[in-house]
């Protein structure tokens, strides 16, 4: 695409790469509860405590909403301080939880697991640092490639998937925390060397008050983009953080099956963790291209087709039982357009707020996590009330819907005024 090609000479791209591995391996560890859920819960049962659908839906959504609040926190922190000092302090944080994690072991409580499930937060808040440190060093132009490159490090949770369930089989799941600590202690070595703030003569940090918090959230364009990024990345990352437990609860037979007969693999949580890295790898890996996209043709119109798109994936698997083959191929579909919608809204974000960079995308990546925090609770909550996810699909379709009604009623007002000089296409 023109885009990549137009990145060349323009920007840092050693501190692009920087913001990607960033945020590839804090998205690893913010969503790694995800694919040890059932590892995790037979864990505590050896204990004597046994954790209801309530309970590990509350235990998957905390990183969540963690990650959601504290995105505002650490936007405001890169304004304030810069990305480079923000994204190291929460680094740090997020290192402490995960040895604490793999030296408390098999004798870790539910109650101490929370703690741990918010300390992983710090990790999903670095969206609100790696994308306006990318951001920072490129014109409006080419900020959905950019935000998009920088973005696709939510690639982080394929990873968990792929290989946090065999980890957890052959040496127990509080070894995947040693691995998830090694690891990020590797990336906060190897950030502090590649990651450069931009200059000012490229950008010039504008620190904000808590005021200034307030008068952005008073502007109604910032709650049109809260609403769209809660559906879009609210969506992969809530589907992605219960994929496991979906597949599962509806798939546990036809994944055994293949498992033995294809793999011969008899461990069907391992089997689950395969399918379900197959479907976020697409929402994971195809975010760039959806800001290239928008780029071309506009984040508006851009939105419409993914959106319309996952809308209608979204019934079908809400009204349909459908095969488990033909399931996967769906889910896979909804990824793939969730994560390119993300690319899409964040094509936007810097032409509409290109001076607020860091707050904004802190206060709009806080909806984002909230929006999947809500996700994962109506998950689990249909399967509660129902012993089914229809209930739960349908809700999520029914927002899908109310964000394409929202896109419908800025996107001409949007065009005729701060898009005439955005810099980028609307």
């Amino acid at each position: 695409m023109a885009s990549f090609k137009a990145l060349k000479g323009q920007g840092d791209a050693k501190t692009l790469f920087a913001a990607f591995l960033y945020f590839d391996f804090s998205f690893m560890v913010w969503t790694m509860l995800g694919p040890l859920a059932t590892e995790i819960s037979e864990s505590l049962a050896t204990h004597g405590f046994i954790i209801s659908a309530s309970q590990k839906a509350t235990l998957l959504s905390i990183p969540i909403l963690a990650g959601a609040l504290l995105r505002i926190l650490l936007g405001f922190g890169v304004d304030k301080f810069g990305a480079k000092k923000t994204a190291l302090m929460a680094q740090a944080v997020v290192i402490s939880v995960l040895f604490y994690a793999f030296f408390r072991g098999e004798g870790i409580t539910y109650n101490e697991l929370l703690v741990v499930a918010t300390g992983l937060g710090f990790a999903g808040a670095s969206f609100a640092v790696a994308l306006p440190q990318a951001g920072q060093w490129y014109p409006p132009k080419l900020q959905g490639i950019v935000l998009g490159i920088a973005g696709a490090g939510n690639i982080g949770v394929v990873i968990d998937f792929l290989f946090a369930p065999k980890i957890a089989e052959i040496w127990g799941w509080q070894a995947v925390f040693l691995v998830g600590g090694a690891l990020s202690t590797i990336i906060f070595v190897t950030y502090i060397f590649l990651a450069k703030d931009a200059p000012k003569e490229v950008y010039t940090p504008r620190p904000k008050k808590l005021k200034d918090y307030g008068k952005l959230l008073k502007d109604k364009d910032t709650w049109w983009f809260n609403l769209f990024y809660a559906v879009s990345f609210g969506g992969f990352v809530g589907f992605a953080g219960y994929m496991k437990v979906y597949l599962m609860n509806t798939y546990q037979a036809d994944m055994s099956n293949f498992g033995i007969n294809v793999f011969d693999e008899p461990n069907v949580k391992v089997i689950a963790g395969y399918f379900g890295a197959l479907t976020i790898f697409a929402g994971a890996v195809l975010r760039p291209v959806g800001g290239a996209v928008a780029d071309k043709m506009g984040g508006v119109k851009s939105l419409y087709i993914f959106f319309g798109t996952v809308t209608l994936l979204a019934i079908v698997n809400a009204v349909i039982t459908l095969p488990f083959w033909v399931a996967i191929v769906v889910l896979f579909l909804i990824m793939a357009n969730l994560g390119m919608a993300n690319g899409a809204v964040f094509q936007l974000v810097p032409q509409r707020f290109g001076k607020d960079i860091g707050i904004m995308t802190g206060i709009i990546g806080a909806a984002g996590g909230l929006g999947g925090t809500a996700l994962i609770k109506t998950l689990g909550w249909s399967k509660g009330a129902f012993d089914g996810y229809s209930a739960g699909f349908m809700i999520f379709t029914g927002v899908v819907l109310v964000a394409i009604m929202g896109i419908s009623l800025v996107k001409t007002r949007w065009r005729t005024t701060w898009g005439v000089a955005a810099g980028g296409r609307i």
